[in-house]
């Protein structure tokens, strides 16, 4: 059966890896090959196809259609668990094998990207997080505002061409952004110093008649 598959699959101008005997095999085929989906039965020695289809998947991230004789419900369970992304019963006509394998793959592309924007979302909230516990940290040990504190660590983030996340990383792990980066002190505070110089300049001496 395994060899007519293979024979089938290179008829659809595939290149094939394999047939091999077993599970163990299987997965070991499918970790020194670049392949995009493997063709497994479920009843092998050793590991089963549908555990080696959940290895391949959750380590490797290689789809599986499973191809078998057995369309017990217990089978079936298992096979929505796993990376299965396609199920032929025996005997397979080269049309169900072809359709199967494009919907099996159409379906796992799907799921990549679904997976890859949810990873993405996480990324940018963690992110996200780590910016905020790094802004109140300046407020707290600088005593700068809110909005300066993020300012600070943008302009050291422009200046060192560097991503703000780092920056704040930086700050969490206690580097504070130097001196040159903190926020200008405010106008009134300028007019106070120099009301102050001016006071202490010395009088002229008034004239005397």
């Amino acid at each position: 059966m395994a060899s007519g598959l293979a024979a089938s699959l290179r008829g659809m101008k595939y290149e094939v890896v394999g047939p091999v005997s077993d599970g163990e095999s299987a997965v070991k085929a499918c970790i020194e090959h670049p392949v995009d989906l493997a063709l497994l039965d479920i009843r092998m020695p050793g590991m089963d196809g549908l555990e080696a289809a959940a290895t391949i998947w959750t380590e490797h991230r290689i789809p599986s259609v499973i191809v078998s004789a057995y369309s017990d419900d217990r089978y079936l369970s298992r096979a929505t668990r796993t990376g299965v992304f396609g199920y032929l019963l025996k005997p397979v006509s080269t049309d169900n094998l072809r359709v199967t394998i494009a919907i099996a793959w159409s379906r796992s592309i799907d799921q990549f990207e679904t997976r890859r924007r949810v990873d993405q979302l996480e990324g940018t909230l963690a992110q996200r997080k780590v910016v905020e516990q790094a802004k109140w940290c300046l407020v707290s040990k600088l005593g700068v505002s809110e909005p300066d504190a993020h300012s600070m660590m943008q302009k050291v983030a422009r200046d060192e061409r560097r991503k703000i996340v780092e920056v704040a990383s930086d700050v969490l792990a206690g580097k504070l952004p130097p001196g040159n980066h903190h926020p200008p002190i405010s106008g009134q505070g300028n007019s106070l110093r120099n009301a102050s110089a001016a006071e202490s300049k010395p009088h002229a001496p008034e004239p005397r008649d």
